[in-house]
Order: structure tokens, then C-alpha cells, then sequence
């Protein structure tokens, strides 16, 4: 399972798993958005310009350091229907970059490709987290420009499911967010209202690391089209982004959650202040 999610997250899935079944069946809900249709994908789709050394590299070690028992245990606790090959992450992300050393990528066009390659053609959930791991590359994330916006978009909204989407939106869309402030908020804002629940939560948690440097206008912006939904992904991204936003600004913090506590779910206000009430900062949470 990927690294970047909140621990409570993980919990909660193995805990509900009548929640998670509702989830899953959102996994390949597709929508027109401004007059073009993200397609569904088959494993077979090739990507021009992709270098297929580099998946051919890729599936060779990933197989060499399968461990078939820790993959029937990692489908379990991930409740997926996509195998494992039973590689831990930071296994995954030595691979990578091992590969990436010895074919590195000279063009942007090349490097999107090659990602589209590897996460389309996956058969087992490592290959994706590859992927992942090849679009958050440090050597590459220049690369990630609010033109590439579709590539995060197809990996959220395909990936579907926050072992993808947390590490995505806290680390590249943060990083493109730092870069191209302005055209990546426009991003964001339009995200965080749109149909699909992951868009809405990379939205929410693209701010996840900024820490001093966020902005609370518009964390506080991609909020507002989810405070009152119901749905755990969403509220829980909203506790957490406001949970990591505390830790530099609490009284800011305890004050949204004050104003707005009659909007934000339960969830979403325990996990906002869970720091401060640890630290005696403040003795009751808001109705």
C-alpha cells in the first residue's frame, strides 16, 4: 500500500467495509468535463513516445522481488481486485529509481509518456505505484506543469482510491501548486466542485505540505463545495488538511472550525483540532 495516506484512512477502510464496497463501485465513474470525455482505458492502449526499456526493466525487477504471501495479504488489507506483487514501498521507489539512473529521461513528452505506459499497461498495483513513483521522481517534478494537468487527472480519477490520490495530491500537485501558484488555484478550485470524490479530495490536500506557506483562502476555498458531504474520503481530507494546517496556524484553524461547526461533520472537525486538543491547546470541540 502506498506511504502517503493518514493512518486513521487505512483503519477506517478495514473497519467498513459496507463504506468500502460504495467506493469501490465509484472506481470507474467517468464524466464530460468541458467539452471532452475522459475515456476508459484498456491495458493494451499504447502511448507514443513512452520508453518501453523502461517498463520492460521495471516488470523484470518488480517479479524478482515478489513475495507472494505479502501480496495476498496486502490485496486483503487493501481490498483490491487489482494484485499485488507483494513489494513493500520504499522497495518500489529503489526500483525506480534504479531504472530511472540507467535510462533517465531527456524530454518531458517522454518522461508523461512513459508514466502513461507503465500505470495504463499495470496488471498488479506495484507497476502503478511505479508510476507514481515516476511522475513524484525529484529529477522530474519540474515537469509537472499546470499543461500536464491531464496526467494527474487520469491518474486520480482512474486510480480512484487514496493509496494513489494522497501521495498525488501532497506531493505533486503541492509542488505545482508552489511552482504556478495562480493557474494551478484556478486547477484546484474548479476540482474541488467537480462530480468526482478524488478530484474533490486532491483539491483538499493539495496544501497538505506547505505548512507556513499555504493559503488558507484558498484552502479554506476547495473546502466549502464538501463541508457538509457525507461521504469519508472527503470529510476525513477535510480534518486532515486542516489537522497539518494547525500544527503552523492553529488559532486560525480553531477558528474556521469555530465559525464552521455547524457545516463540518464530526469527522472532519475531531480530526481538524485532534493536534491542539492533544497539546491542551483547547478542552472541547465546537458544535
Amino acid at each position: 500500500m502506498y506511504d502517503g495516506g493518514d493512518q486513521e484512512d487505512k483503519m477506517k477502510i478495514q473497519a467498513e467495509p459496507a463504506t468500502l464496497a460504495v467506493q469501490l463501485s465509484m472506481r470507474s465513474s467517468f464524466r464530460v468535463q468541458k467539452g471532452r470525455r475522459l475515456q476508459a482505458l484498456t491495458p493494451n492502449d499504447d502511448v507514443n513516445g513512452a520508453n518501453p526499456r523502461f517498463r520492460q526493466e521495471l516488470l523484470s525487477a518488480l517479479r524478482k522481488a515478489a513475495d507472494a504471501e505479502r501480496a495476498r495479504g496486502q490485496q486483503a488489507y487493501m481490498k483490491s481486485t487489482q494484485p499485488f506483487f507483494g513489494i513493500t514501498i520504499p522497495e518500489v521507489r529503489k526500483v525506480t529509481r534504479a531504472i530511472v539512473r540507467r535510462y533517465p529521461f531527456g524530454t518531458p513528452e517522454t518522461w508523461q509518456a512513459t508514466i502513461r505506459s507503465v500505470w495504463r499497461k499495470a496488471k498488479k498495483r506495484e507497476e502503478r505505484y511505479a508510476a507514481v513513483e515516476l511522475l513524484l521522481h525529484p529529477n522530474y517534478l519540474k515537469w509537472l506543469t499546470p499543461e500536464r494537468i491531464d496526467l494527474v487527472e487520469e491518474l486520480v480519477v482512474t486510480g480512484a482510491w487514496w493509496d494513489f490520490v494522497d501521495a498525488i495530491a501532497g506531493t505533486g500537485v503541492g509542488a505545482m501548486l508552489t511552482a504556478y501558484p495562480a493557474e494551478t488555484a484556478l486547477i484546484l478550485r474548479r476540482w474541488a466542485g467537480d462530480n468526482d470524490q478524488w478530484k474533490r479530495r486532491t483539491a483538499i490536500l493539495a496544501q497538505l505540505r506547505l505548512k507556513k506557506a499555504t493559503d488558507p483562502e484558498l484552502l479554506f476555498g476547495v473546502i466549502e463545495p464538501s463541508i457538509a458531504h457525507n461521504d469519508f474520503f472527503l470529510s476525513k481530507g477535510i480534518g486532515w488538511a486542516l489537522r497539518e494546517y494547525s500544527k503552523v496556524e492553529p488559532e486560525t484553524v480553531v477558528d474556521y472550525v469555530t465559525r464552521n461547526a455547524s457545516r463540518l461533520s464530526p469527522l472532519s472537525k475531531r480530526e481538524a483540532l485532534k493536534v491542539l486538543m492533544r497539546k491542551g491547546a483547547i478542552s472541547t470541540i465546537p458544535e
